[in-house]
């Protein structure tokens, strides 16, 4: 008897550790996401901002041209990427190529004002992402200013890659540490 209630204290074990360690993520979608704090959050992430020239209506809309062309443009270079190192590597080694296709597509439009791209690192208030919610607080992030820079953005995250979601058919592959626990485990 006492043989054929160890494998019973086993699996009861594994479903215990399996239900501790997803009661510290979030379930989003069918996909399990670490629980973070905004520090933490902060630290895996790299996000994109194209802010406008001002707030008038044609400088809203070249705006999204600017976007549609850089993010086109960085779904090849970023699908690679394994960390926010990476992903940070990538965005400085093209941040001119990027001011290029900036300032191309608002000469194309008939602005003449200046692009300016920097990588920095910045305040950014709470923002909701799709299913995403990124607290407050200070980001690594790939500025692309229009002129001024003085009108609402635009604003996606670059890393992990969630402005370049597949099209249609394609299908979203997710990680998760914990399913990688978890098949390691079983």
């Amino acid at each position: 008897m006492k043989r054929s209630l160890i494998p019973v204290l086993a699996i009861l074990f594994l479903v215990a550790l399996a239900a501790m360690l997803l009661s510290s993520c979030d379930l989003a979608d069918g996909v399990f996401l670490p629980a973070k704090t905004s520090h933490d959050l902060a630290d895996d992430v790299v996000r994109i901002h194209i802010r406008a020239n001002s707030n008038g209506e044609e400088d809203q809309a070249v705006k999204l041209a600017v976007r549609d062309e850089i993010t086109a443009y960085l779904d090849g270079k970023l699908r690679g990427c394994e960390d926010k190192a990476d992903a940070v590597g990538v965005l400085e080694t093209e941040r001119k190529n990027l001011a290029d296709i900036a300032q191309t597509v608002l000469y194309r439009n008939g602005f003449d004002y200046k692009v300016r791209v920097e990588l920095k690192n910045e305040i950014f208030p709470e923002r909701v992402y799709g299913d995403y919610v990124f607290p407050a607080g200070d980001y690594d992030a790939l500025m692309i200013y229009l002129g001024e820079g003085a009108g609402d953005n635009w604003w996606c995250v670059a890393f992990p890659p969630l402005c370049f979601l597949p099209g249609d058919g394609e299908d979203v592959v997710y990680s998760s540490w914990v399913k990688k626990l978890l098949d390691r485990i079983f």
